[in-house]
């Protein structure tokens, strides 16, 4: 009896021991962002109209003068947000809607919601949209079949 109690303990330990050395289980550092070459560009005239709507007066000490801010709103702009319209009721799927999403007025209190929704004029960074959530987020325009979907920020690891 004694000697099945010190085998099973033995086990025991020596099952701890191997999970607990096994790195898949252990806690990773955050992992560095990996961005698109078409990042390299620079900002084009669409872009900083974009910029000067949201960020206003505020536009150079909070983006323009941070090269690291550049480069995620480029990553952002050109990359990680994309509008598609789904047109198949079936592949629509529930989903928070765009006026439900406030509006980021941080810097330009008199930001306002577009009355008429244009996919190619389509300025994401009006909106608060948790840019640093894991995993993909689906978002519906109000009364379109338009789809706005942001890809994690990790998603090219």
């Amino acid at each position: 009896m004694k000697t099945r109690f010190i085998l099973v303990l033995f086990c025991v330990t020596l099952f701890s021991v191997s999970y607990a050395q096994n790195p898949s289980y252990k806690n990773q550092g955050p992992q560095p962002i990996r961005f698109n070459s078409n990042t390299n560009a620079s900002l084009n005239n669409a872009e900083l109209a974009k910029l000067k709507e949201v960020y206003g007066a505020a536009l150079k000490t909070e983006i323009l003068d941070r090269p690291t801010r550049v480069l995620t709103i480029k990553e952002i702009l050109r990359n990680r947000v994309i509008l598609r319209e789904i047109t198949d009721p079936n592949k629509q799927k529930p989903c928070p809607k765009l006026s439900e999403i406030p509006l980021f007025d941080a810097f330009v209190s008199t930001l306002k919601r577009d009355t008429v929704f244009n996919p190619y004029s389509f300025n994401p960074l009006k909106y608060d949209f948790k840019y640093h959530r894991p995993g993909f987020q689906l978002i519906r325009v109000d009364n379109t079949n338009y789809f706005i979907i942001i890809k994690p920020q990790h998603y090219n690891n």
